[in-house]
């Protein structure tokens, strides 16, 4: 398993155990060279969005993969985080509706749970 699939798995985790609404994987590794894939997922409000951040930067922190880059946490909007291989994205509800990233990605491949195993 790749570094990139073992950071995807940990990040989709940290956001599940924040109770993370409707997490997405897109593997764009066809699509672009910017990244592997992208994780998004939204929270209810900004509190929840930046504790769901919090927690994918403490696991994968500890596991070895320090975030780059981190863009919008003081909003709580939309909450960018880049790894290298894999960018996170985390939303309100109303800014993942508005900017509809699954759209505009959608030439990437939509991974479901049991696809990550065997990726």
């Amino acid at each position: 398993m790749s570094d990139a699939l073992k950071m995807v798995k940990m990040a989709k985790a940290a956001l599940d155990d924040k109770k993370g609404q409707d997490i997405k994987i897109i593997d764009i590794r066809q699509v672009t060279v910017i990244a592997d894939y992208f994780l998004i997922a939204d929270g209810a409000n900004p509190n929840q969005v930046q504790a769901m951040v919090d927690n994918v930067e403490e696991v994968l922190g500890k596991a070895g993969y320090p975030c780059k880059q981190i863009e919008g946490y003081g909003s709580g909007g939309w909450v960018l985080m880049d790894y290298g291989d894999i960018i996170v994205h985390v939303f309100s509800r109303e800014d993942r509706l508005f900017y509809d990233l699954e759209r505009i990605w959608r030439d990437g491949k939509l991974l479901e749970d049991g696809e990550l195993d065997s990726e």
